[in-house]
């Protein structure tokens, strides 16, 4: 059996933000020799998210605004974690939501997708590093 484990990091400059990370892992896909197998992407942070769907800028504004309606980030106030000192109870709510991690069939070297599938780094408390966990497994 085969395996990859790499560490994708991002410093997204807005307090929340989508990235495209499809093509990196593709290209950790092809490095890691994989013909049939696994491939795991989970966000290392617990305010950050891995989700699979479609790459359109109106979907991705809408989740924006879904996301906030659910968890509005201000008046920070309204939230018992926020009386530690941190300003961030919302993004931990919105990555609940969005989800953790995403597992993708690899099927003949390539991510078994669905039509429109992409795979996104979701942020929702940026202005630092973070980053994701890859893991390929398989033959």
């Amino acid at each position: 059996m085969k395996s990859l484990r790499e560490e994708l990091w991002f410093e997204v400059p807005n307090r929340r933000g989508f990235v495209n990370i499809t093509e990196t892992i593709e290209k950790l896909v092809t490095k890691s020799g994989v013909k049939e197998g696994l491939c795991l992407v989970n966000a290392m942070h617990i305010t950050a998210s891995v989700f699979i769907n479609d790459h359109e800028m109106g979907l991705h504004h809408d989740y924006e605004v879904w996301l906030e309606k659910l968890a509005p980030h201000a008046p920070t106030s309204q939230y018992r974690h926020n009386d530690t000192g941190e300003d961030n109870a919302d993004a931990h709510m919105k990555r609940q939501i969005m989800g953790r991690e995403v597992v993708v069939a690899i099927t003949d070297r390539k991510l078994d997708f669905g039509p429109w599938e992409q795979i996104f780094y979701g942020e929702f408390d940026g202005h630092r590093r973070k980053r994701a966990l890859v893991k390929i497994i398989g033959e």
